[in-house]
């Protein structure tokens, strides 16, 4: 039980578990399934971009990933786009969004590394081109996905959302990346310290670029995904997942410090986000009070993190 206890994720899932059992008192209890699938399928997407951002940050202090609404946007614009509403082409739409998360993904790494710019001023920069990418190319446009890929996005399976299931197996593949594989270790290791890592033969730029290609891959997923459950790519569908994807992976439990990583305390924090956000628009709070209060949670658990560091 002490093991149980100590770890952080733990409490991202029993903040989400709170945060639903307060939602269910203040409605009077009713429409528990109906809350409980729609966190799992709203959710979904903050936690496929919050698993890449939780790569990015695990690199440790100054790398995170700015560019993740705008590569949303690019990818899902491009992708309905290219499939252009025509039956049988989900498979090529998704193969152009990863395409379009590969490009950014390297284009946002050789900023950081041939023009040497700080992550966040680089990956900022970048995405203000992806944004103008996506305006120049849907110019007022708002293409349908086919009838088949629409049908996915918004259906289930076994009674779960399939963009639940997709998260799911997505959070799979990174969590054994990390545990069970050479790439994982090279990760925590440049986390912790780079410059020990790079001494010990980590190949540190190899990890920074692939890891920077993974973020913006799982952003541009989010995206195909989301344009196609929406019904069309909108040019601002991706703004809220700026912030959303920083906050789910420090809730999560994630070390804002680097070399520690949480996959299950990412999907705990994308659903206690969820809830969080459905309480308040039960109660009409507008988007400032959403965003002031998912920025003061942020502020709290890096407090409480820092002081329990320091106590250590």
């Amino acid at each position: 039980m002490k093991t149980l206890v100590s770890r952080p994720w733990l409490w991202s899932w029993v903040a989400a578990a709170a945060a639903f059992a307060l939602t269910m008192a203040l409605t009077g209890g009713g429409g528990a399934s109906a809350l409980a699938y729609a966190a799992l399928g709203f959710g979904a997407f903050a936690a496929i971009v919050g698993l890449g951002q939780m790569l990015v940050i695990t690199l440790g202090p100054g790398n995170v990933d700015l560019s993740i609404p705008a590569t949303m946007t690019l990818s899902g614009t491009l992708a309905l786009k290219a499939m252009n509403t025509e039956p049988g082409t989900a498979l090529m739409g998704l193969g152009v969004a990863l395409l379009v998360g590969l490009g950014t993904g390297l284009a946002n790494y050789a900023l950081i590394f041939f023009v040497r710019l700080p992550p966040i001023i680089a990956t900022l920069a970048a995405s203000l081109i992806y944004q103008s990418l996506a305006i120049w190319s849907n110019r007022g446009l708002r293409i349908k996905p086919p009838q088949e890929l629409a049908d996915f996005a918004t259906g289930r399976f076994l009674g779960l959302p399939n963009v639940a299931w997709v998260g799911l197996v997505l959070a799979i593949i990174v969590w054994v990346l990390l545990e069970r594989s050479v790439w994982g270790r090279w990760l925590l290791a440049s986390g912790q310290n780079m410059r020990a890592a790079r001494l010990a033969g980590v190949p540190v730029e190899l990890v920074r670029a692939t890891t920077y290609v993974a973020v913006t891959i799982f952003a541009a997923i989010a995206g195909y995904l989301l344009a196609s459950f929406s019904g069309g790519a909108a040019l601002n569908m991706g703004q809220e997942y700026l912030l959303m994807s920083i906050a789910v992976v420090v809730i999560g439990g994630t070390s804002i410090a680097g070399g520690m990583s949480n996959v299950p305390g990412v999907w705990g924090a994308s659903l206690f986000m969820f809830l969080v956000v459905s309480m308040l628009n039960s109660y009409g709070a507008g988007a400032g009070v959403r965003l002031i209060l998912t920025g003061l949670i942020i502020i709290g658990i890096v407090i409480v993190a820092s002081t329990r560091r320091a106590q250590r």
